[in-house]
């Protein structure tokens, strides 16, 4: 047996004869648009990668597990502190302390307005045993001072704590339009709070790089990365030029990067940052060292409708940010859209870290990406991309003119648009909200539902602040979720939802196919669908069709029974006076014929289904 040569008996396969084979399958179909996809930053996705030749691993600063974070946002410090401690006792080994009026906050928030609200928010918290995160939006310098008077208060030495104070103007100023004064003045605030915390022995971050309001906003991956690049750069910048060595100065900063469900492009932009990052350090001086890098999955791909797919999509997140290289891991509990997130939400969501920690046992293998094809090609690609956007930014003046004059604003809703096209068309699909819908899912429990949405507020003179366009904060879902809120008023005022017939004609085997895609297709907006038995007549369909009361009609078959059967339906449905009439698919050979005999609208994959189901609810009286 150990003269056996399997690579004599199995020679390894080539490229070349992969593409022969995938030519027989694809029988002259158009490689690259049935194999290749593309992502918002114009990066091409084969379908298959050879293995990456050479690659080196990318390090993080400490080995072992990620940290496991948890958010902090209780209004009342009390009750944030007893979920605080229950989350602790649960496993996590991080806090992430969102104060009231930060972005983050989302209408919620600890209220900590003196050092006896963090006390209590804190109380029992053992600092320094944990990582502590403070997320402050506009008041960073303000809440970073309580905690370090608490510190000491309690008798830490500031050294010996693992703190990220979190100060972001910039983001703050994306974020919510406005930065408490002119760019030199508020670096200068950031030079001296450093230099106020070197002198007292902190060592943690005092800056943070923030990529969640670009990613909120509709950023792709590559114009997240050059904004972060490009804010890192600011503030070093800034610390520089008050008195900070390089050294001192990027020792300063931490980052902090969105996870979404897109598992390659998450793991790519990860890794693609870290290696930006190194040139920058490089471009100043500096030998590279791994950063402070923090994950929190994204805002922007959670949902209201049908919550508990939102565990799928965070798991994904949290999966992707550890094996890209994430330090610490904030996973927005699943109920977050939908309010304050309760003890059993929260749960889930650090019990998610957990598994793919110790029982995935994720965390063994460093950068597991290194050298596999498909991840280094993207992150290759990812940092080639984001470093011209960068540059750009730096050609307009660096990210605060950028921002000032409304140039990364603007390139960022033009991807937005592209995305919402994409999600109204169904190619980018929501499952649970805009596919496989759930029209009787049942309520979930939050401690408070959302509030109105509030920017966070300044702590400055009116009269020294800028003001810029602020980046909107958006869920992807939103969309559709306002039709299933158009459906659930009608239903309140009616007793039940707006519906739509599905005429399905021919044998089971004809229609089931079209059927199944019209009451996803329709549900998707709230309209509720309702169906037939065959029929031996035009008059008995007419008949079921005005006795249901369902104010739209969808034909559903095949092409075969199309052709023979439905102008004719079309014809008897129209006699009934029945609401619009839909057909399942696009027969493009005799459109034009089920168009003069009264189809309304055609839907298939690719039509603008938010369009359609808005003006399916008009017409249905929602």
């Amino acid at each position: 047996m150990d003269d056996l040569n399997f690579a004599a008996d199995f020679p390894k396969a080539t490229r070349e004869q992969w593409l022969r084979q995938v030519e027989g399958v694809l029988k002259g179909a158009d490689f690259q648009k049935k194999l290749v996809s593309r992502t918002y930053d114009g990066l091409e996705i084969q379908p298959l990668y050879p293995k990456a030749e050479g690659a080196q691993r990318i390090a993080r600063a400490e080995a072992g597990p990620w940290r496991v974070s948890q958010r902090v946002d209780h209004p009342d410090p009390g009750k944030a502190n007893e979920l605080a401690l229950a989350d602790l006792e649960g496993g996590a080994d991080a806090l992430t302390l969102v104060t009231r009026k930060a972005p983050a906050a989302r209408g919620f928030g600890v209220a900590v307005d003196t050092i006896d609200d963090l006390d209590r928010a804190l109380n029992g918290v053992m600092l320094d045993l944990i990582h502590l995160r403070l997320d402050a939006g506009g008041h960073g310098r303000q809440v970073a001072g309580l905690f370090t008077a608490l510190a000491e208060r309690r008798g830490h030495k500031l050294s010996d704590l693992s703190v990220d104070l979190g100060l972001d103007p910039i983001g703050a100023m994306a974020a919510t339009g406005v930065l408490s004064a002119p760019w030199d003045v508020v670096a200068g605030r950031l030079g001296e709070t450093l230099a106020a915390l070197s002198a007292r022995g902190f060592k943690g971050r005092t800056a943070l790089a923030d990529g969640r309001a670009y990613h909120e906003a509709g950023a792709s991956e590559a114009q997240e990365l050059a904004a972060v690049l490009a804010t890192g750069v600011a503030y070093l910048r800034a610390l520089e030029a008050h008195g900070h060595t390089p050294d001192a100065a990027r020792d300063a900063l931490a980052f902090l990067l969105v996870a979404d469900a897109d598992e390659f492009l998450t793991v790519a932009k990860f890794r693609a940052l870290r290696r930006l990052w190194a040139r920058i350090e490089q471009a100043s001086g500096l030998e590279p060292k791994p950063i402070r890098l923090h994950a929190e999955t994204a805002w922007r791909i959670t949902t209201r409708r049908d919550p508990w797919v939102n565990m799928l999509r965070a798991t994904i997140a949290t999966f992707s940010a550890g094996i890209g290289g994430a330090d610490a891991v904030t996973v927005l509990p699943f109920t977050a859209a939908l309010g304050l997130p309760d003890a059993f939400a929260r749960r889930v969501a650090r019990n998610t870290q957990l598994i793919l920690l110790h029982e995935a046992n994720l965390w063994r293998v460093a950068d597991p990406a290194a050298g596999a094809g498909g991840f280094e090609a993207l992150t290759d690609a990812l940092c080639e991309k984001a470093w011209a956007l960068f540059q750009e930014i730096e050609r307009e003046g660096g990210i605060v003119e950028s921002l000032a004059r409304g140039a990364l604003q603007q390139r960022i809703a033009a991807t937005r648009a592209q995305r919402d096209k994409a999600i109204a068309t169904r190619r980018e699909p929501i499952t649970g909200t805009s596919e496989f819908p759930n029209i009787r899912e049942a309520d979930v429990t939050v401690l408070f539902p959302s509030p109105a949405r509030e920017n966070g507020e300044i702590a400055s003179s009116p009269t020294q602040a800028v003001y810029v366009e602020p980046l909107p904060s958006i869920r992807i879902s939103e969309a559709f979720e306002r039709l299933r809120d158009r459906s659930d008023a009608y239903m309140a005022r009616m007793g039940e939802r707006p519906k739509v017939f599905l005429v399905t004609l021919g044998p089971l085997a004809a229609f089931t196919a079209r059927a199944t895609f019209a009451k996803n297709f329709f549900e998707a907006g709230g309209i509720e669908s309702i169906s037939n038995d065959e029929f031996s007549s035009l008059d008995e369909l007419k008949k079921a069709v005005i006795e249901s009361k369902a104010k739209l009609i969808c034909i559903c078959s095949s092409d075969e029974i199309y052709k023979d059967q439905a102008i004719s339906a079309t014809e008897a449905l129209r006699e009934a006076n029945v609401g619009p009439i839909f057909l399942a698919e696009r027969p493009t050979e005799f459109e034009n014929s089920l168009t003069r005999a009264g189809i309304k609208q055609f839907i298939h994959i690719g039509c603008d289904t938010l369009k359609v189901l808005s003006e399916a609810l008009d017409a249905a009286g929602a």
